[in-house]
Formats: structure tokens, C-alpha cells, sequence
């Protein structure tokens, strides 16, 4: 399975590169590039249930916890 975020879903996605040269492309090429989600593995405690749950989790969704609350994202996101 690939990584993904649990909260937002975030994964790898492909983007393509550009040469900073508009022309003579042959002697700077260019390819396709896989970029990765800002994934980190967190303990986050959820004081409604008194303990702590580890998530393999974005900075995007650190955010939302924050805004949030730990109890509601996790439970909307089916982790708890």
C-alpha cells in the first residue's frame, strides 16, 4: 500500500520537470518527477479517550487537528 495521509488522503503525485533553457532541450533533458506528501508519523493524544494513537500524517492534516480538535478529525477520518 502507498503512503498516504490518514486524515487528508495525501500521496505521491507525478509532475513533469522544465529546462530552464527554452531551446537545445537534447543537451538538458527533462523528465517526469514523483513528489512526495510532507508525510510524518505523529503520537497524538486524544484526551477523550485518555490515550494515544500513532497516524502516519501530513502536515496539512496536523493542521486540521489543530483547528479542529484530535477526538473530531480522527473520528470523521474512521481512525478511531
Amino acid at each position: 500500500m502507498a503512503r498516504a495521509c490518514e486524515i487528508t488522503g495525501k500521496s505521491t503525485q507525478v509532475g513533469g520537470r522544465y529546462s530552464n533553457r527554452v531551446r537545445a532541450t537534447q543537451y538538458n533533458p527533462t523528465g517526469k518527477v514523483r513528489r512526495k506528501a510532507n508525510l510524518q508519523k505523529r503520537r497524538i493524544y486524544v484526551s477523550e479517550l485518555g490515550k494515544t494513537v500513532i497516524v502516519d500524517i501530513s502536515m496539512k492534516g496536523l493542521k486540521t487537528i489543530k483547528k479542529n480538535g484530535a477526538f473530531a478529525t480522527l473520528k470523521k477520518a474512521k481512525i478511531i
